[in-house]
C-alpha cells in the first residue's frame, strides 16, 4: 500500500497525478516582449510622422539611385579628409540636387500649362463647330454611326443625334472639369513648389551622407545581411531599369507622338503626346488607343490618304518602335510577364496614386523576390 501511494504521488505514468506547476516567464522574456511592443509602437509613430513627405522621399530616392553612379565617378577621387575635397564634394551634391529638380520642373511646367492651355482651346473649337457648322458635323457623325454599325455587324446603332447629344454632354463636363483642375493647380502651385524644395533638400543630404543614411536605416532591419544586401541590390536594379525601360521608352514615344501628330496639323498635339504616355503602358494596345481613332476620323472626314499615311508612319514610329526600344533598354533584367506589369502599374495608380507607375511593379517584384530569398532560407525547391 505504501508503494501504491508512493507510485500514485511520484509514477508520471499514473493518469491521477497532479499538474505540474505553470512555468513563470523569465524576466529577460517579459523584458523583450515589452521591448517588442514599444519599438513597434515608435515605429507606427515613425512612419506617422514621415508620411505626409513619402512621395517627396520616393522620387528623391528614385533620382538618387540613377544618378548615383554619375555623382560617385565625379568625387571618386576626392579625398574626403581635406578641405578642398570636403567643398568640392558639397559642390557636386548641390550641383547635382538643384539639377535635378530643375530638370524636372521646366518641362512638367511647360506641358503642364500647354496641356491645360490645349484642352481648353479643343473643347472651345469642337463646341463653336459644333453650333456654327452642324451639318457638316452631321455628316461626319453619320459616317462615324455607320462605320461602327458595319464593324460591329449591326450590334451597335448610333444616331446622329446620338452621337450629338453625347458629344454635348461630354464637352460640357470637359470644360467643366478643365476649369475645376486649372483652379486647383494654381491652388497647389504652392504645395508643388515646396515639394520640389523637399526633393532638391533631400538629394542634397543623400548625395552627401548616402552611405550613413542607408547603414542607419539598413541596421536597423532585423533580417540576414545576406539577404538584406540582395534586397538592396534588387531594389536599385529595378529603379533604373522601370525608368529605362519603361517610363524613358514611354517618354520616348510620346516625342514620336508629338512629331507626328504636328507634321500631320492634328490639333491638340501636345495633348495626344501625353495621352500616349499614359497608353503606352497599356500591353498589346499601347499608343495604338491614341493614334488609331485619330486616324479614322482622318480617313471619315474625307482625307482617306493623309489618314492611311498617318496611320502608317504612326504605327511605325510610335508602336513598333516599342519593340526596339524596350529590349535594348531592359535586355530581360526585369523577367516579369507584360501582363503582370501592367496590373502592377495600373493597380499601383490605383493603390498610391500617380507614385504607383514605380511603386507597382516594384512591389511585385520585390515581393517574388522575398518569396526566393524564403524558400531559400527553408531549403524548398522553386522553378
Amino acid at each position: 500500500m505504501i508503494v501504491n501511494t508512493y507510485r500514485k504521488v511520484y509514477d508520471p505514468s499514473m493518469n491521477d497525478m497532479p499538474a505540474p506547476p505553470a512555468e513563470i516567464p523569465p524576466p529577460e522574456r517579459i523584458q523583450n516582449y515589452v521591448f517588442g511592443v514599444i519599438l513597434i509602437l515608435l515605429l507606427i509613430a515613425v512612419c506617422r510622422l514621415f508620411a505626409p513627405f513619402f512621395t517627396m522621399l520616393l522620387w528623391s530616392t528614385m533620382f538618387y539611385v540613377l544618378l548615383s553612379p554619375l555623382h560617385k565617378r565625379l568625387i571618386k577621387g576626392l579625398d574626403p579628409k581635406s578641405l578642398k575635397g570636403i567643398l568640392l564634394k558639397n559642390l557636386w551634391s548641390a550641383v547635382f540636387a538643384v539639377g535635378t529638380v530643375v530638370i524636372i520642373l521646366i518641362p512638367l511646367l511647360f506641358v503642364g500649362f500647354q496641356c491645360i492651355k490645349q484642352i481648353i482651346d479643343l473643347t472651345r473649337m469642337v463646341r463653336e463647330v459644333f453650333y456654327t457648322k452642324p451639318d457638316v458635323l452631321a455628316d461626319l457623325f453619320g459616317h462615324i454611326g455607320e462605320f461602327i454599325r458595319d464593324i460591329t455587324a449591326g450590334q451597335i446603332l448610333l444616331t446622329v443625334e446620338d452621337i450629338q447629344r453625347r458629344l454635348l454632354n461630354l464637352l460640357s463636363s470637359s470644360l467643366q472639369d478643365m476649369v475645376h483642375i486649372s483652379s486647383d493647380f494654381a491652388w497647389n502651385l504652392g504645395s508643388f513648389f515646396f515639394g520640389l524644395a523637399l526633393i532638391m533638400f533631400s538629394l542634397f543630404f543623400f548625395y552627401m551622407d548616402a552611405p550613413y543614411l542607408s547603414h542607419l536605416v539598413l541596421h536597423a532591419i532585423p533580417i540576414r545581411k545576406t539577404y538584406l544586401s540582395a534586397l538592396v541590390v534588387k531594389f536599385m536594379d529595378i529603379t533604373r531599369n522601370l525608368f529605362l525601360g519603361y517610363i524613358i521608352v514611354a517618354f520616348i514615344q510620346a516625342i514620336m507622338g508629338y512629331i507626328i501628330f504636328h507634321l500631320f496639323q492634328v490639333k491638340g498635339a501636345l495633348v495626344f503626346a501625353v495621352l500616349t504616355f499614359i497608353c503606352v503602358f497599356i500591353p498589346m494596345i499601347g499608343g495604338s488607343l491614341v493614334w488609331l481613332p485619330l486616324g479614322i476620323i482622318r480617313i471619315i472626314g474625307g482625307d482617306v490618304l493623309g489618314g492611311i499615311i498617318f496611320l502608317i508612319v504612326s504605327g511605325i514610329f510610335i508602336s513598333i518602335l516599342d519593340n526596339f526600344l524596350r529590349p535594348m533598354f531592359l535586355q530581360n533584367r526585369i523577367q516579369l510577364h507584360p501582363l503582370i506589369i501592367f496590373f502592377a502599374i495600373f493597380g499601383g495608380l490605383s493603390a498610391f496614386g500617380f507614385n504607383g507607375i514605380i511603386l507597382g511593379p516594384m512591389v511585385v517584384i520585390l515581393f517574388l523576390t522575398v518569396l526566393d530569398l524564403f524558400l531559400t532560407e527553408h531549403k524548398m525547391e522553386t522553378e
